[in-house]
């Protein structure tokens, strides 16, 4: 992510100032008592601050291999720390051959994997600086450990907070983008298709006959296609707003009411609440005609989700729907009441005769 790139650059920098600094301690001590080795592991250190340096700029190396060397290398140049003091290790404000440089796979590690992984590349660097203690003054290592878990632990929950809120601009700036992008293609649908479609609804309805019905189903179209375009995708993921489904079916004939709030449900209760009002608006055509009216109501209650769809055709007669199944007929059976209770939820169906039907769906919410 770019915005771990100032992260690396700032290990980078430590590495560099930390080499800097042990170099000079062991120009003050004189390489101590060898001093051969004292500098050549300055010259390891020197040599891995500059691979690890271009390493890690690199973002395809960032991988556990390289923390992993990275660690490998810091530890082996602290374990040298005893060779090369000789009997000068332990005396009092005697430090490591690499001194301070120990933190930077700590760092990085943090940076990386985040806290943990600080944490953990703590203990492995904290456990060898303290398996070399030969100091009367114990309390200067523990505190040294305790600086490198904070090191770790910090730095690596700062890391991870940067690359969260990357992320969350990274997706509010491909929603913008996909709002405008949907903006666009509603004013061109808005200037083309939507106009062709009322006029088909208008001219079908003037004309009457079959047309008429191309007219009605044109119309159902353009409020489904006006409703699409000006939904909002806002709903967390694997939610649904059963209200951007059911405002599809309104048309001329049918008046859907839904509450001004988002009524969220599991995706396929959604889409399996939204198919069971369908077929119950398919039986209000096919059994009261083209004209009848019908009304959808959805509402939200303690748990549940609740649809009603009522219409003012002839009512169903007492023992209809028995006779129905009996006879093979399954819409209400299967296409609905079938349909809510696989979704766990129950129908009620309220019919009297010349006085419409009512259809109430409930659902857990």
């Amino acid at each position: 992510m770019a915005i771990e790139g100032p992260f690396w650059r700032a290990i980078a920098v430590y590495r560099v100032a930390s080499l800097v600094y042990a170099a000079v301690i062991m120009a003050q001590q004189r390489g101590y008592e060898q001093p051969v080795a004292g500098w050549l592991v300055i010259g390891v250190m020197a040599l891995w601050t500059a691979g690890a340096t271009y390493a890690y700029a690199v973002p395809v190396l960032r991988r556990w291999p390289l923390l992993a060397m990275d660690l490998l290398v810091t530890m082996a140049c602290l374990l040298a720390s005893p060779y090369v003091q000789g009997s000068l290790q332990g005396a009092v404000g005697t430090m490591p051959v690499p001194a301070t440089w120990v933190a930077a796979p700590v760092l990085a590690w943090a940076v990386y994997g985040g806290r943990r992984t600080g944490a953990a590349a703590a203990a492995v660097v904290a456990a060898g600086d303290l398996w070399l203690v030969r100091t009367p003054d114990e309390s200067v290592v523990i505190n040294g450990a305790v600086l490198l878990f904070l090191a770790g632990v910090v730095v690596g929950h700062v890391a991870r907070l940067a690359k969260q809120a990357e992320e969350r601009m990274q997706r509010a700036a491909e929603m913008e983008a996909a709002q405008r992008e949907r903006e666009r293609l509603a004013r061109d649908i808005h200037d083309s298709v939507l106009q062709v479609l009322a006029l088909v609804q208008r001219r079908g309805r003037q004309i009457g006959g079959e047309a008429a019905e191309l007219g009605r189903l044109a119309g159902e179209q353009e409020a489904a296609l006006r409703e699409l375009i000006a939904s909002r995708p806002a709903t967390p993921q694997g939610a649904t707003d059963l209200r951007s489904l059911l405002l599809r079916y309104g048309s001329p004939e049918v008046t859907v009411s839904t509450p001004a709030t988002p009524l969220l449900l599991p995706a396929e209760t959604a889409r399996g609440a939204a198919a069971a009002v369908k077929a119950a608006l398919d039986n209000v055509r096919a059994h009261c005609g083209p004209g009848a009216r019908a009304w959808v109501l959805a509402e939200s209650g303690e748990g549940t989700v609740t649809v009603s769809i009522r219409d003012d055709g002839p009512g169903i007669p007492d023992g209809r729907l028995d006779e129905a199944r009996a006879d093979g007929r399954l819409g209400v059976a299967e296409s609905i009441r079938g349909r809510v209770a696989d979704l766990g939820g129950h129908v009620s169906i309220v019919s009297v005769p010349g006085q419409g039907t009512e259809v109430e769906i409930t659902l857990p919410s």
